[in-house]
C-alpha cells in the first residue's frame, strides 16, 4: 500500500491549489492522509481527486473539519495501527515530537503521523515510526517544500520525505 502524507498546506493563505510536485507524488497513491491545517475543505476536495483522503484537524482548523475528522485518531492499515495526530496539544513546554509521542502513550501503534511544526521529521523510537512530512506549500525557515510517501506492506512501513522548491 502506498499513503501520501500531507500537512499544514494552510490554504489558501499559503497557495491557491496543491502544488505540482505533491500531486505527481501522490499520482497512484492508494490512500493520502491529511495530518491538520487544511484551513478550509476545498483541500480536501483537491487531495480527494487524486487518492481516498482521511486525516485530523489542526488547530488553524474550523469546526467544519474538526467535526469531521477530529483531533487524533488511530487507523489500521494493513497488519499496522497509525497514530495521526497535529501535534499542537495538550502538553505544554514540549517539543511537536514530544506532543505527538504523548499523545499515544498507552496506547498500541506502530507509527505516529504528525505536523504542526512545519519540520520534516523522521525517527524511530522504541520501535514506533515517528513521522513528520514538514509542510507542503508553508515551509517557514525549512530550506524546502516537503511532503511524505508511506510504503506498507507486510515486512514494514517505510517513510521517505520528497523535498521540492516550489509550491506551484
Amino acid at each position: 500500500m502506498i499513503v501520501g502524507v500531507v500537512s499544514d498546506t494552510h490554504m489558501p493563505r499559503s497557495a491557491k491549489r496543491l502544488p505540482s510536485a505533491l500531486i505527481e507524488a501522490f499520482r497512484g497513491a492508494d490512500l493520502i492522509l491529511h495530518l491538520g491545517d487544511w484551513v478550509t475543505m476545498d483541500v480536501y476536495e483537491q487531495l480527494a481527486a487524486l487518492a481516498p483522503v482521511e486525516g485530523i484537524a489542526g488547530n488553524n482548523d474550523p469546526e467544519e473539519i474538526i467535526g469531521r475528522f477530529g483531533h487524533r485518531k488511530i487507523l489500521s492499515l494493513g497488519p499496522y495501527r497509525i497514530g495521526l495526530v497535529h501535534g499542537h496539544t495538550p502538553y505544554t513546554g514540549r517539543t511537536t515530537q514530544e506532543r505527538a509521542w504523548l499523545s499515544f502513550k498507552g496506547d498500541q501503534v506502530d507509527a505516529i503521523l504528525f505536523g504542526h511544526s512545519h519540520q520534516p521529521y523522521l525517527k524511530e523510537e522504541n520501535g514506533v515510526l515517528l513521522f513528520n512530512p514538514g509542510s507542503a506549500a508553508d515551509k517557514r525557515r525549512e530550506p524546502r517544500y516537503s511532503v511524505g510517501i508511506l510504503k506498507i506492506s507486510e515486512s514494514g512501513i517505510e517513510a521517505d520525505h520528497i523535498f521540492y522548491d516550489s509550491k506551484e
